[in-house]
């Protein structure tokens, strides 16, 4: 891990070689008829080859023997993934999930693959259209085999215990209160230290974009500059026992042999790769004179004329990334955070309001204690509010709120909060409802010591 190296830059087009093979890259084209050192020229592509221009994205890769070198795949039954939405009847409640259970390995060893369980999700894979929420908890390494997801892009947000993820392009260490996307196709591994949990969101059909920073200008919330890329690092290994590819397609996992490692790209090209971004470099935009800035998506008017096919939005303010519909203003999906900051509103209830959405919100808890809920919502844990299904603070933070002295103070210090927001209606997975055994059931209940307060005669 120490001496990991890094390029940075959101979507840059970056060249890396790995210095044991200095002038692998082509030099002037992509395809030569002999590559350099004898390696083979592998395209990895994004989006349609006929993308316009700022949407596509490809990147080529030199590698030791092309990634095609694999037995037949064959269905691998330990998954606890899944796209089907209708294995249980709808649940329009507000739901509560206590921290996901993370099991001894002394009892059942399981790896990241193994780990990885579906909580909640809209739309299907084989469409291009939709999202899934999963967990993921585990306790050992993937040793000889490496996952890719042919379905859309996972955006991992590790809770507790750090991840070193090797892929095709090279290697990352992301920790807690960092997050990373390995987008559709990239092969990777992940190794971890201990017993580790974390939070994906994954997106069919569209990938993760910084959001359009409107009436923002020019610099705020996330900088393009602070997203890392890893450099190329390859290794030239042989697996006699066998290397396994997994692959995630139409929601299922199936399994590949081959007698070597796939990690064996040397040097690469291109804007398609995997990234890594610290949630504290996040610049927080906040309200500065009285109420909320940030109604989640404010709408902007799509463009008209020939480059209508690009559209705009404003953002919400605790926006670092999201992956857009078609729908000007509407996402997908957002990944939105609510980090340490100040609260200065004047006359103001300065928590989040109640609220009824069109959007469905699932929030995870990296570390600390929510400002709306500082009970009963904790890290490893999630909650969702599914579309219009009224939620809010719970009766403590109102009150207190209420009758607190409006003065400047800092918010959510020691605390990182965050939220998958989409414009889909999730249903939730018999695993989450039930199989897990970590819904906590008495959630209405911090609303019920509500009471009124309205009396018409005193305004």
């Amino acid at each position: 891990m120490a001496g990991l190296q890094y390029m940075s830059g959101f979507g840059n087009e970056h060249i890396s070689e790995d210095p044991r093979c200095p002038g692998a890259l082509p030099e002037g084209q992509n395809n030569p008829q002999v590559c350099p050192y004898g390696l083979y020229a592998e395209q990895l592509s994004g989006s349609a080859f006929t993308c316009p221009r700022p949407t596509n994205k490809r990147s080529w890769l030199y590698r030791i023997l092309p990634s095609v070198c694999h037995k037949p795949f064959k269905p691998l039954e330990e998954s606890h993934l899944t796209h089907d939405w209708d294995e249980i009847e709808p649940d329009p409640n507000q739901l509560r999930w206590k921290p996901f259970e993370i099991p001894k390995a002394s009892q059942n060893k399981m790896d990241f693959v193994n780990g990885l369980h579906t909580l909640c999700g809209a739309g299907e894979p084989r469409g291009r259209n939709g999202i899934a929420v999963h967990i993921f908890v585990c306790n050992t390494s993937m040793i000889n085999r490496c996952l890719y997801n042919s379905d859309g892009d996972f955006l991992i947000v590790p809770q507790q215990g750090k991840l070193l993820i090797t892929t095709e392009f090279g290697k990352m260490l992301v920790e807690p209160n960092e997050i990373c996307v390995i987008q559709q196709g990239m092969r990777f591994s992940v190794e971890v230290f201990g017993e580790t949990r974390g939070y994906i969101l994954e997106v069919y059909g569209a990938h993760f974009e910084l959001p359009d920073l409107g009436p923002i200008g020019a610099n705020g919330l996330a900088n393009p500059r602070d997203f890392l890329v890893p450099v190329a690092w390859y290794e030239d290994r042989q697996v006699p026992g066998g290397y396994t590819i997994i692959s995630k397609y139409q929601g299922k996992l199936f399994a590949a042999q081959q007698d070597y490692s796939p990690y064996n790209v040397v040097a690469w090209h291109g804007n398609y790769t995997p990234y890594k971004y610290h949630l504290e470099k996040f610049m927080v935009i906040n309200a500065v004179a009285f109420d909320h800035a940030h109604g989640i998506v404010m709408l902007n008017a799509a463009p008209q004329g020939p480059k209508s096919h690009q559209h705009y939005q404003d953002p919400s303010i605790f926006t670092v990334l999201t992956a857009k519909t078609t729908r000007a203003g509407v996402a997908l999906a957002d990944f939105v955070i609510f980090p340490p900051r100040w609260g200065v509103a004047n006359n103001t209830f300065r928590p989040p309001y109640y609220h009824r959405n069109c959007m469905s919100e699932f929030m995870g808890l990296i570390k600390g204690h929510y400002e709306a809920k500082e009970e009963g919502f904790q890290p490893g844990g999630g909650s969702l509010h599914s579309m219009m299904t009224p939620h809010g603070p719970d009766a403590d933070c109102f009150e207190k709120a209420s009758k607190a002295k409006l003065e400047p103070e800092r918010v959510a210090d020691g605390t990182m909060a965050f939220m998958f927001e989409s414009s889909l209606s999730l249903a939730v997975t018999k695993w989450g409802l039930q199989t897990s055994n970590r819904l906590d059931k008495n959630y209405y209940k911090c609303w019920e010591p509500l009471k009124s307060h309205f009396n018409p005669k005193c305004k």
